[in-house]
């Protein structure tokens, strides 16, 4: 069988309210064999691999000697011990955003995919979401950018905690705005200001921070997992006009200054499913042993920013 035609063995590690939709997206792909899927709750793990016909699988090593790439959808304290894993048996790697609860967990897991010669994506999604296609951070350089996420509270879970509360809003939410964000701006934070408050768990549940680059950029970014209602937006101000972009209505307005006024225009927007996109992006990075979109060392850095906010709110608490 020729290469572009063989079909690239995939894995999904945790298969909760997430990564069951990875599980659906792999089994719509025709060039990919969803081989099967793995879960630490067996009867979760057998519902969804019947309602996408694949295996399941005892343990993440099978799982993980069946497969040539896998998709680690775990609790963000897990990520280090379980895309570990699978990464030291030479296996490529997308596991979710934030690729590790601490810094020194990121270092190690990009040292170890180089170490193994495997690929490691990071599932910062909104990197592929249509919206941002209108932007091209090698010739816009935006001057001041807003950034808001807000959302309810996550709905309780049996056994667990709500899912993504084991980590602070700042890695579960506004650690998107800030990998885009240091995408876009791509210059060095040399300033922030952050506060934040726990409200219902044990960490921020909601936080703002102004961050300052050293090429003069600077800003604004909220997020917060309280809110009544659920909004991702990001605004920029770039030299010679003005782009707001709707993550999640995946529409945008651009204005321009013209002679006689302000000029605002749509943007015309290729709408799409971001996870699936950024699946696609892994498979064909798998095949063509590519770079990604969101690789391990970018998705560290925005890790290391974010827990710098953190402990910017933290300092400030104990002052």
């Amino acid at each position: 069988m020729a290469e572009e035609q063989r079909k690239i063995r995939t894995g999904v590690v945790g298969v909760g309210s997430l990564g069951q939709w990875h599980a659906r997206i792999y089994s719509e792909m025709p060039d990919v064999e969803l081989v099967g899927v793995y879960d630490e709750d067996k009867k979760r793990a057998q519902e969804i691999a019947e309602r996408y016909h694949t295996a399941v699988f005892k343990t993440i090593d099978e799982l993980a000697d069946a497969a040539e790439a896998l998709n680690i959808v775990v609790p963000t304290d897990k990520h280090r011990a379980v895309a570990g894993k699978v990464i030291g048996k030479g296996r490529h790697v997308l596991v979710e955003k934030p690729i590790a609860a601490s810094t020194q967990e990121a270092e190690e897991l990009v040292e170890l995919a180089q170490k193994n010669g495997v690929i490691l994506q990071v599932g910062h999604v909104e990197r592929f979401n249509p919206v941002l296609a209108v932007v091209n951070p090698a010739k816009q350089k935006p001057l001041y950018v807003e950034a808001l996420r807000i959302a309810p509270y996550p709905p309780p879970r049996f056994g667990l905690l709500p899912r993504g509360t084991e980590v602070s809003v700042i890695l579960d939410l506004m650690i998107h705005d800030l990998e885009i964000i240091l995408h876009l701006v791509q210059s060095k934070v040399v300033d922030i200001r952050a506060v934040g408050v726990p409200i219902l768990s044990k960490s921020e549940d909601i936080a703002n921070v102004r961050l300052r680059f050293e090429n003069g950029c600077i800003a604004n970014v909220t997020a917060s997992r309280i809110s009544m209602e659920k909004q991702r937006k990001i605004r920029m101000f770039l030299p010679d006009s003005y782009i707001s972009l709707d993550y999640q209505e995946q529409t945008g307005k651009i204005l321009r200054k013209k002679l006689l006024g302000i000029e605002k225009t749509d943007i015309p927007i290729h709408k799409g499913e971001p996870l699936a996109l950024e699946l696609r992006a892994f498979v064909d990075c798998v095949r063509n042993r590519s770079e990604p979109v969101v690789s391990g060392e970018h998705a560290a850095e925005a890790l290391k920013l974010a827990v710098a906010i953190c402990q910017s709110i933290r300092n400030k608490g104990q002052t």
